[in-house]
């Protein structure tokens, strides 16, 4: 292994192994109208995260870690989300995203990624590698005044989770998560790259105009020899900024979810009866749709929505593919 190599390898092996570190230390426990006080700002804080947005997705990957590896160059694109509340039971709180786009004078929405915070949580469905998602632990000194955030796939499986405190820093609300695992983004899978997976850190911040949505991604690859079997090829920063605008077609996003929100309903919920009985998630997955029942769960609401098919019966067909090509863990 070349020297500059072991020495990226060997640094983010501490990194890791410093997981509560980074999300920082325990959180005495602070008396409970204190307690009372942080989680009503909490719970606000991450319901400012719903409405009505432009927004702008930059990528950069920066530091190479391989001597051979050239990053990618910068990529910025954009869009029009809304973001809805559907689901708060007080101590876990889901947002779902809904992309609206444009094409040729006609409006499309896609089911875009979900996010769902929870108060306190003992365990997380943690990325473990290609295709599984297994329960882990939250260690229980690090539990207190914590939130964790999982993140969603368009077809309600899931992607990556994390934990971690919202404090207020120098005026800015924000939220950090310890080091997570997640695998490749749509962008990179596509492209077949050395690397398969991200070692990752993931941060929330409030704006005087909306939201920031912070990505720091150790892009891995499989290496025999290296620290568990991985070394890192590069880095990469995505910074996603959520801006508060409502000048595109609001309604078609509001229309749509009216017409697919039971059958999305019952989607999450088979998904989380798998992860449940089954020690976890294991899906198979391809590079161009996430799962590879993906694109007939999204075909399914959009037929739902046309009239083409009852609600009733997708929700027979989709929980049929949820069950068939999911397996225990």
């Amino acid at each position: 292994m070349r020297t500059s190599t072991f020495i990226g390898s060997a640094l983010l092996a501490m990194a890791l192994a410093a997981t509560p570190a980074l999300a920082d230390g325990p959180i005495a426990d602070r008396g409970e109208a204190v307690e009372t006080a942080m989680f009503e700002r909490d719970r606000a804080t991450i319901l400012a995260m719903a409405g009505d947005y432009k927004v702008r997705f930059d990528m950069q990957e920066s530091t190479p870690w391989m001597e051979s590896y050239q990053p990618l160059e910068r990529k910025i694109s954009g869009g029009h989300e809304s973001v809805r509340v559907i689901e708060d039971t007080g101590t876990k709180i889901v947002l779902q995203h809904l992309l609206v786009a444009e094409h040729d004078g006609e409006t499309f929405v896609i089911k875009h990624w979900r996010q769902d915070w929870e108060y306190e949580p003992a365990k997380i469905l943690a990325y473990t590698g290609p295709g599984r998602w297994e329960w882990t632990d939250v260690p229980e000194r690090m539990r207190n005044g914590r939130w964790s955030q999982t993140v969603y796939q368009v077809d309600d499986s899931p992607r990556y989770a994390g934990w971690g405190e919202w404090e207020t820093t120098h005026g800015i609300r924000r939220w950090r998560s310890n080091w997570t695992w997640r695998p490749l983004a749509r962008r990179d899978a596509v492209r077949d790259p050395i690397y398969d997976r991200y070692a990752a850190i993931n941060r929330h911040q409030l704006t005087p105009t909306g939201w920031i949505h912070w990505q720091d991604n150790t892009k891995m690859m499989s290496a025999e020899g290296a620290a568990d079997g991985l070394q890192p090829v590069v880095q990469e920063y995505v910074l996603n900024t959520y801006t508060k605008f409502g000048d595109y077609d609001v309604a078609a996003a509001d229309a749509y979810w009216a017409a697919t929100e039971d059958y999305w309903a019952a989607v999450r919920a088979k998904w989380d009866d798998v992860a449940a009985t089954k020690g976890g998630i294991a899906v198979e997955e391809e590079a161009n749709t996430g799962t590879v029942i993906s694109g007939r769960l999204l075909e399914l609401a959009n037929e739902i929505q046309d009239g083409t098919v009852t609600a009733r019966d997708a929700i027979a067909e989709a929980t049929g593919l949820i069950e068939t090509h999911t397996h225990t863990l």
